[in-house]
């Protein structure tokens, strides 16, 4: 796919335990489109998770490509991989993963201080990442006066902090009631469909992989269905 910002070609993923290799990913091919909602589902080992922390910059194949807006992220060290992962990924994880000593404000904020962004900028564009997220009123509240909703759309915003070309979202509901899951689910297909910001969330809910524009089915690190 030529227009593909991700894509991931022949993709293996062993892992060595004592004499035993374990094969997370086997050969899996996926190419995700500028602005595209993608929904990974499967069951646990299924290898979805692998191929979220590829995608993610966070772990390279033992075989293939990985490629991220054309360049071949599966040659690189880790010094150039989290200068990608800080500038061109964002991160939402079921646990939320705030700073419980930061508020939201400071929370959102903490992604750009890596990248050097000055201190007025990072003030300004937090308050209006929470505002987008409407969060407003809870600029200066810490993790945990928030409800799990509010944490999750402060993870939101944090994932927005430094403009990235992709968001990955690990679970996002996963912690979440129904309801809330639902408001929070319809917050990330609003920066999909307002923002134009490209997703790929990892989930084994059917409810909530029927937002994405497109699913992909894993099974024992295969593609089974597109």
């Amino acid at each position: 796919m030529v227009n593909a910002i991700i894509q991931l070609k022949d993709v293996w993923k062993v892992y060595t335990m004592g004499e035993v290799k374990v094969p997370a990913l086997q050969g899996i091919n996926i190419a995700v489109k500028p602005g595209e909602f993608l929904a990974i589902m499967g069951a646990s080992g299924s290898g979805k998770s692998t191929a979220m922390n590829l995608v993610g910059c966070l772990d390279i194949p033992t075989k293939g490509s990985v490629y991220l807006q054309n360049q071949d992220i599966s040659k690189m060290g880790e010094s150039d991989l989290a200068q990608i992962r800080g500038k061109l990924i964002g991160f939402i994880f079921q646990q939320f993963n705030l700073i419980p000593s930061l508020s939201a404000l400071g929370n959102v904020m903490l992604p750009m201080i890596f990248q050097n962004v000055p201190k007025e900028e990072r003030v300004k564009r937090a308050t209006s990442l929470l505002e987008l997220v409407q969060l407003g009123d809870r600029v200066n509240h810490k993790p945990n006066e928030m409800s799990g909703g509010q944490q999750q759309r402060v993870a939101i915003a944090r994932s927005l902090a430094n403009d990235p070309a992709v968001i990955l979202a690990d679970e996002p509901t996963g912690n979440l009631d129904s309801t809330t899951g639902q408001t929070v689910m319809a917050f990330l297909k609003k920066l999909n469909k307002k923002e134009k910001k490209t997703i790929v969330m990892v989930t084994h809910d059917a409810n909530t992989a029927r937002h994405a524009d497109r699913i992909i089915f894993l099974r024992d690190g295969k593609v089974v269905k597109r």
